[in-house]
């Protein structure tokens, strides 16, 4: 607390004010249900101009940590999955290096992913798996999209592993990829690619074996990074 609320002596001020509220929302200094200090209280805290701080406030409001209260001040808002990766996806949508580095978190987690959960995995989770690739089949038969089996896929792969922390990464990585699924499984020959994969992975869970497991995702993965690679090459591109 006395680290966070001192005198700031950097350039981006605004920028450095939001991190250090942002910081107190999320340890509770700042709890949900009470207001924020006053604008005049901030500006004496932090040591910056009331210009600064509503700048900051601006910023928090806008990635909706905050929220303002007309004739009752500005409170913390209720932290949830999809309120603080919402702004990262809309920002992932224009930035194709940020969905380059996704692609790399995918390639580091889910192989580790899929070789705890072919040692975890109970009949249960192989019932789940195998009732969304037969959703997966039937969709692919009616040129339907599979965007629901394809996301519930991974979850029920998480889930598998037995282990709460590895299901809530896996439901913020699946709340990132939402908008580059929905566009990946436009391609033609991607959704029957998507189960093809999804296949091989589950037979490897089947026979126990965490290294085919593991293997079998990081190619699932490689191919659809593949086939976004040449999706995203201009028609002209020899190369595609």
């Amino acid at each position: 607390m006395t680290r966070l609320i001192e005198p700031i002596k950097k350039t981006r001020v605004a920028e450095e004010v939001a991190d250090r509220i942002r910081t107190l929302i999320l340890d509770g200094t700042f709890a949900q249900g009470q207001p924020l200090p006053s604008e005049r209280v901030l500006t004496e805290q932090f040591g910056v101009s009331r210009g600064s701080i509503r700048d900051a406030l601006r910023m928090l409001e806008t990635i909706g940590l905050i929220e303002t209260q007309h004739g009752r001040g500005t409170f913390p808002r209720e932290l949830t999955v999809d309120r603080l990766v919402a702004p990262l996806a809309s920002m992932m949508a224009f930035q194709s290096d940020l969905q380059d580095e996704l692609m790399d978190v995918r390639r580091m987690f889910e192989p580790a992913v899929a070789r705890v959960a072919a040692q975890r995995a109970t009949e249960k989770d192989f019932d789940d798996l195998q009732r969304i690739l037969d959703a997966q089949r039937q969709k692919l038969k009616m040129s339907q999209s599979a965007i629901v089996e394809d996301t519930e896929f991974h979850a029920a792969l998480a889930r598998a592993t037995g282990n709460r922390v590895v299901v809530s990464l896996m439901a913020t990585l699946n709340n990132l990829l939402v908008e580059s699924r929905t566009q990946s499984l436009k391609q033609k020959g991607r959704p029957a690619k998507s189960i093809e994969g999804h296949e091989i992975v589950v037979a490897a869970l089947r026979r126990r074996d965490p290294d085919a497991a593991a293997l079998a995702m990081a190619n699932h993965i490689d191919q659809i990074a593949d086939l976004q690679s040449h999706a995203e090459k201009p028609s002209g591109d020899p190369a595609k």
